[in-house]
């Protein structure tokens, strides 16, 4: 599959926590934690499950910096 957004990162599923509707999934990028709020229904779709090798999109019209 090919996808216009340019950031893309290989991670592992860490974990999932699924809600009633909506699920979030913590993913382990070079031992950085991403986490992706998505849908119950697109979490069970996609079959994910902790392991599962995937693809993090990151396509915002905002990314904020922070210096410390």
């Amino acid at each position: 599959m090919q996808l216009s957004a340019r950031n893309q990162l290989q991670g592992t599923v860490k974990e999932i926590q699924l809600g009633g509707v909506m699920a979030e999934v913590t993913v382990d990028v070079d031992g950085k934690e991403l986490v992706s709020v998505i849908t119950r229904k697109s979490a069970e779709g996609l079959g994910l499950k902790e392991g599962d090798q995937v693809v993090v999109v990151i396509k915002a019209t905002e990314v904020l910096l922070a210096r410390e």
